[in-house]
């Protein structure tokens, strides 16, 4: 089955998108709040500490992708703020933990309802797809391995690997080129706002807003859909 679309190749995003970066985050620092004892060094809420967690990642994670950070700064120093919050200035069990939570997210398998579907949807329909992500090499691939998602893809795109960061422009272009995909025929897909739909449509991409939270957007995309099964009706 040949879809009659325009488009040819479909860019996804990865965390927040496809995989389930909160659930897999949360399931994994509980994991790190037994393994280190946090109750009885004074975290004695684990969901105030995971939103906690949560909002500092955030935070970080935009300044490293304006360059401001670099990812060991970002890796440990989430974990470092979250303590601070309950007044546990221990950098090293920061840095502990920094290690110990790579070591095990990327091995979770949580992801938004529908992904396997629509990925299946679109293979048979000959789309081509790949990935454009601003997470790290070798812990995106391990996601992408443990939650069975690598066979969809024909082009992971890493910041790392591409040497560029989410929205820059630099990165889509990365991801043209490595493809072998023109813009006219690609489309980007993504979550995030800043980084997916404004890097996108500043590299010349049509593209489509998950906006699984529901908020509300100044940035014009070409589509929203607010589940991954509402991709059918546009491919």
């Amino acid at each position: 089955m040949k879809s009659n679309n325009k488009y040819r190749h479909l860019f996804f995003d990865l965390d927040h998108t496809l995989w389930d970066f909160e659930t897999n985050a949360k399931e994994t620092l509980g994991e790190l709040y037994a393994i280190n004892d946090l109750l009885t060094k004074g975290v004695n809420d684990f969901d105030l500490f995971f939103n906690r967690y949560s909002y500092h990642n955030e935070r970080l994670w935009d300044r490293y992708t304006k360059g401001y950070i670099k990812q060991e700064e970002l890796r440990w120093k989430r974990m470092w703020l979250a303590l601070i919050d309950f007044k546990i200035g221990d950098e090293k069990l920061a840095r502990i933990m920094a290690v110990q939570f790579l070591e095990r997210l990327p091995f979770k398998k949580n992801l938004f309802p529908y992904t396997i579907d629509i990925l299946e949807y679109l293979k048979q329909k000959n789309y081509v797809m790949h990935l454009i992500t601003n997470g790290f090499e070798c812990v995106q691939h391990n996601k992408l391995n443990s939650s069975n998602l690598s066979n969809y893809f024909v082009e992971v795109v890493t910041s790392e690997g591409s040497n560029s960061l989410k929205p820059n422009k630099e990165i889509f272009e990365f991801a043209l080129q490595k493809s072998g995909a023109s813009v006219t025929e690609s489309i980007m897909i993504g979550d995030n706002l800043e980084a997916d739909i404004k890097g996108a449509k500043n590299a010349g991409f049509d593209t489509i807003f998950v906006n699984h939270l529901n908020i509300a957007t100044e940035i014009k995309p070409t589509y929203i859909i607010h589940h991954l099964k509402e991709l059918e009706g546009i491919f």
